[in-house]
């Protein structure tokens, strides 16, 4: 079966639960697969457009094919650490050093970053002036960390339907620091 690719934009505004379910109805449309491997049907949904050109998008089937799952990946991005086997997906991880190294790199500025990311968390869309007006000289762009997070965000409250969802992903974003 052809990879089929679709381009469509998804608000983060609402509750979790509108939220999760404008990207699960949105997925509830594929066509199934006849089987396994060349049989199955795979999707690629492009749903940001970073400052840089390269667009963030979800793959489906997932890695380990759970239901909704899907891997959130960004266009010619690389996350591996030198030595590491490739990936266009990031970890938990990925972010979590980057936003502790942007922390430390500028204080205030994180904070307002911080707060960006808690109204992303909080299911309300940011404009791209917000994403624009924090910046920083290392690791991810702002809108690369914005706009990818979201949709962590977003699959965690698919694949943790019933439990913590979001607050799993939420919890690698440090606070800032106020000492």
């Amino acid at each position: 079966m052809p990879k089929h690719e679709i381009t469509h934009f998804f608000s983060n505004e609402g509750t979790r639960n509108e939220v999760r379910m404008r990207v699960v109805d949105a997925l509830a449309t594929e066509e199934p697969g006849t089987g396994t491997g060349e049989d199955s049907s795979k999707y690629i949904y492009f749903v940001e457009q970073l400052k840089d050109g390269n667009r963030v998008y979800l793959q489906r089937p997932a890695n380990l094919h759970n239901g909704f799952d899907f891997l959130v990946c960004v266009e010619n991005t690389n996350y591996a650490a030198a030595g590491e086997r490739k990936r266009n997906y990031p970890k938990h991880d990925d972010f979590e050093s980057d936003l502790l190294d942007k922390r430390e790199e500028n204080a205030q500025m994180y904070s307002q970053l911080y707060k960006l990311l808690r109204t992303v968390y909080e299911c309300h869309d940011v404009s791209e002036e917000e994403i624009a007006a924090i910046n920083f000289t290392g690791g991810y762009s702002v809108d690369h960390l914005v706009k990818v997070i979201k949709w962590l965000f977003i699959e965690q409250d698919i694949r943790y339907w019933n439990y913590s969802g979001r607050n799993m992903t939420w919890g690698i974003v440090p606070p800032p620091d106020y000492t």
